[in-house]
């Protein structure tokens, strides 16, 4: 990623069992997005550029300035000096001051007179989609409003760097859709690094992903490019694909007796080094169940889960999953020996 400097930051937190050990570098306006199993240190890392967490080791610096840095003698900001604000699950409203009040303090704090932070205030209620509701109260909002109020009062304050912990995770579908839109529209020229588990919000949100597992960096990139090449298994759930662990062998990917092959130059010039760890990436909904005899792009498969989807079955197998129709999936049990199949069209070869 090039650009103007908006946030770098190299975050060393000792956690219980591991060591957070992540590094970023977001351009000045640019959004990434941060991904990773629950416990990874996804919000460690957030806490520790807002300040909220000590650093055991690292350095953070907003536009080119060091914020917080291990040395002596430690260099340290407080979280409002940083220019960084955080915005979590919750809105964390002030239950006491109305709608325009609470948008109006950040300006208001900095020095901002009362009038034209209020006038500031109704401006960014308008801009998501709250015209007019400065004299409400915060408990007389829905929970989809008072994170639109959330969003107006972190921005109101002017700041160099937005954080954003999964602030869409305890809405309904469509509220989280609307603010996912209204948050796009209104973070374009804001630095920001969203933490989010669900991949909608990375595409709609940043232009770059990083994946963390255990507290390190596994995978980083254009968003895009991260979820169509999972380089775990991690990356591969929340990407919706089958990532299945072999070897190349004779320009194909084999594991046991099963041999896929893949109609992509790219793909097969990664099997052609006989040997190389191998992984055959593809969607669940492009597999078949196939009656036929064994062959290449043909294996067999134990199912081991089947899960009602909203338009058939999800059907889990010791290699792969498979998306069927409901008639598709009649008669399957778990136990069950099945074919699949799939055409080489459909399949990708990532390094393992």
């Amino acid at each position: 990623m090039t650009g103007a400097e908006g946030l770098r930051a190299h975050v060393v937190v000792q956690r219980e069992h591991f060591v957070v050990d992540v590094s970023l570098q977001v351009p000045a306006g640019a959004t990434v997005a941060v991904m990773g199993p629950s416990g990874a240190g996804k919000s460690t890392l957030l806490q520790a550029i807002a300040g909220l967490q000590p650093l055991d080791a690292g350095e953070i610096a907003v536009e080119g300035r060091v914020v917080d840095r291990v040395e002596k003698p430690r260099v340290r900001t407080e979280p409002m000096a940083r220019g960084i604000v955080l915005l979590g699950q919750k809105p964390r409203l002030f239950p006491h001051l109305s709608v325009g009040e609470n948008v109006a303090f950040g300006p208001r704090a900095a020095g901002v007179d009362a009038r034209a932070a209020r006038a500031g205030a109704d401006d960014w209620l308008d801009r998501v989609g709250l015209p007019g509701s400065g004299d409400r109260m915060p408990h007389e909002l829905s929970g989809g409003e008072q994170q639109r109020v959330a969003v107006a009062r972190a921005l109101a304050a002017s700041p160099r760097v937005v954080l954003l912990d999964e602030p869409l995770v305890a809405l309904d579908p469509e509220t989280a859709g609307d603010i996912r839109r209204m948050l796009r529209d209104q973070l374009a020229s804001t630095t920001t690094v969203a933490v989010t588990h669900d991949a909608a919000d990375a595409v709609a949100l940043a232009e770059h992903l990083v994946v963390v597992e255990a507290g390190v960096v596994t995978q980083a990139g254009p968003v895009r490019e991260v979820l169509a090449a999972p380089a775990s298994g991690f990356v591969a759930s929340i990407a919706g694909v089958n990532r299945l662990v072999g070897v190349a062998s004779g320009g194909s990917w084999r594991s046991g007796e099963a041999r896929l092959t893949s109609a992509d130059a790219a793909s097969r010039a990664l099997a052609a080094t006989d040997g190389a760890a191998l992984a055959a990436v593809f969607r669940p909904g492009d597999v078949r169940v196939d009656g036929g005899v064994a062959g290449p792009n043909v294996w067999e498969a134990v199912v081991t889960r089947i899960e009602p989807t909203l338009v058939g079955v999800r059907v889990h197998t010791d290699a792969g999953a498979v998306d069927l129709s409901l008639t598709e999936a009649g008669g399957l049990a778990i136990g069950d020996r099945s074919q699949l199949r799939i055409d080489p069209v459909l399949v990708r070869f990532v390094a393992a």
